[in-house]
């Protein structure tokens, strides 16, 4: 699939023709008024200049142990940092999420999927596979601080977004997520959500769906 920009926003063009909203796309614009709030209320306690600063950066470390973690994947081996502090720091993340999270996976099916759901919506997730002896859709995380659960439902929102896509086009059965993360001073997570939590965020997924389609398309 091919990502393009329509209006602002990031769509998918899929291989039926469509053109359609990007995962992240539909749970950004409807995240709740509180999520919204604190965001700003962030901003402003923080500084414009410095929140920018703070959210350049992460994005920035983001993008480095990710592209560590697709290397090991492909290839079985991490990656040279080389001598950039921000890139040694990005590695030390990236192998915690690989001693402690990867090797629970048995199986790798694909990194850097896309996905769709054919007319509805489209993403891209970062690794399709067994995890603990089940299927699974799973996603490597950064973040600047340690995270308590009740903190990421829309990550977890996202990771049932992707296993339905995975579902309805490649006739899996997935319902399990895994969220492998790192924060910025080497500590890891993990996070993991099936059976019945797995259905709560799924319909959580269709219930911003609708309201992304009645109010925004």
């Amino acid at each position: 699939m091919e990502r393009v920009t329509i209006d602002g926003k990031r769509r998918y063009a899929t291989p039926d023709g469509e053109k359609l909203p990007s995962v992240t796309t539909v749970l950004d614009a409807t995240k709740s008024e509180e999520s919204k709030q604190a965001l700003n209320n962030w901003r402003k306690r923080v500084g414009t200049v410095q929140a920018q600063a703070i959210t350049t950066e992460a994005a920035g470390r983001g993008t480095r142990m990710h592209k560590y973690i697709e290397d090991y994947i492909k290839n079985g081996v991490l990656s040279d940092p080389g001598s950039n502090p921000y890139s040694i720091q990005a590695h030390k993340m990236a192998q915690q999420i690989v001693s402690n999270g990867l090797i629970k996976c048995n199986e790798y099916w694909g990194t850097e999927v896309p996905l769709y759901f054919p007319k509805v919506y489209a993403g891209t997730t970062d690794l399709c596979g067994v995890h603990d002896g089940s299927d699974a859709i799973m996603d490597h995380k950064q973040s600047n601080k340690f995270k308590k659960r009740e903190w990421i439902d829309d990550y977890f929102v996202q990771l049932t977004a992707y296993a339905n896509a995975h579902n309805e086009v490649h006739g899996t059965k997935i319902r399990k997520g895994v969220i492998f993360m790192c924060t910025a001073d080497v500590v890891y997570q993990e996070f993991i959500i099936e059976g019945v939590e797995f259905d709560k965020y799924s319909d959580m997924w269709f219930n911003r769906l609708e309201q992304y389609y009645s109010q925004f398309v």
